[in-house]
């Protein structure tokens, strides 16, 4: 079952959910033969529950969407990115809950 709070994103729709001027937006790169983006999907879906109303949660299959994954140099996986009216001011590597949890707990406070 979607999640409802989870924008996925294309080529069509990346520069229209980035550039969101109210919210910042937050992105998990991720295929699905990857074990530890599995792994941390449950958490991001648990976070975009809590926060959808106030950070945009937004996911992208690089597997489906390979020129928009080169476009942002995602060279492994899962990356994060976060982006504010279409700036991307952060970036990790990896399935880190407590980084991911605090990321977007700075976002929804303002402070990241």
């Amino acid at each position: 079952m979607a999640n409802p709070y989870i924008v996925h994103l294309t080529s069509q729709n990346f520069d229209e959910v980035i550039n969101n001027p109210y919210k910042p937006v937050i992105i998990d790169c991720w295929a699905l033969w990857c074990k530890p983006c599995l792994a941390i999907a449950p958490l991001y879906e648990k976070l975009a529950e809590m926060y959808h109303d106030k950070i945009i949660f937004a996911k992208l299959d690089t597997d489906k969407n390979p020129e928009l994954a080169s476009r942002l140099g995602i060279f492994s996986i899962p990356t994060f990115l976060v982006f504010k009216k279409g700036q991307m001011i952060g970036r990790w590597v990896g399935a880190h809950p407590d980084r991911l949890k605090r990321a977007v707990e700075e976002l929804a406070s303002g402070n990241f």
